[in-house]
């Protein structure tokens, strides 16, 4: 009678158990290697989507003064760049609020971003002038540092001068660094007239 001796036995199991462990091991490679490429795609459309919103809002400014809580008018049509530590990265009023519902509301909106615990956020005004902000949306997480800059006068400046007949700059510059991206600048073409 013939059949396998027990050392051929053992060879095949041996075999077996490499290209079975060979497989797992790419398989375990290939699943980790999909995790890190779905959060690699989740962070750049976190970044387009900060993009995006920058972009249609800047696209659509108005040389439009505001009015606070308080009722004091704001001293410039589009501000920003302060710097100061809970104020404003960016603010503006743009066109182009749709109003799918009728609302008796203006079709300007006041929009505002700041950067608050890592967090790039924006919020709105459901009114131009006297009204509360509204609850933050977050538009990016992990931002170490941001600082706005506009070309106005074919010149780079920190802050827009004061003055109720200012125009709009030109555009604005984002530079912003992030935790696991570093250093990213982005400009933005501002093309709003006058309200």
């Amino acid at each position: 009678m013939k059949g396998f001796t027990l050392v051929e036995m053992m060879v095949a199991l041996l075999i077996f158990g490499l290209v079975s462990a060979a497989g797992v091991a790419v398989l375990s490679f290939s699943v980790d290697n999909q995790q890190v490429v779905r959060a690699r795609s989740h962070r750049l459309a976190e970044i387009q989507r900060a993009r995006s919103a920058l972009k249609a809002d800047l696209a659509q400014a108005a040389a439009r003064r505001t009015r606070g809580e308080d009722g004091r008018p704001s001293a410039r049509t589009l501000a920003g760049g302060e710097q100061a530590v809970g104020g404003p990265l960016l603010q503006l009023v743009r066109r182009g609020w749709d109003n799918p519902d009728a609302a008796p509301r203006a079709s300007l909106q006041a929009v505002e971003y700041r950067l608050a615990d890592g967090r790039l956020e924006r919020r709105t005004r459901r009114a131009l002038d006297g009204a509360a902000w509204s609850p933050p949306q977050v538009l990016l997480t992990g931002v170490r540092e941001a600082r706005v800059a506009f070309l106005a006068g074919g010149q780079w400046i920190e802050a827009l001068p004061n003055g109720t007949h200012q125009p709009l700059p030109q555009a604005v510059r984002l530079d912003l660094t992030l935790d696991d991206y570093g250093p990213l600048s982005q400009l933005f073409v501002v093309s709003g007239e006058a309200a």
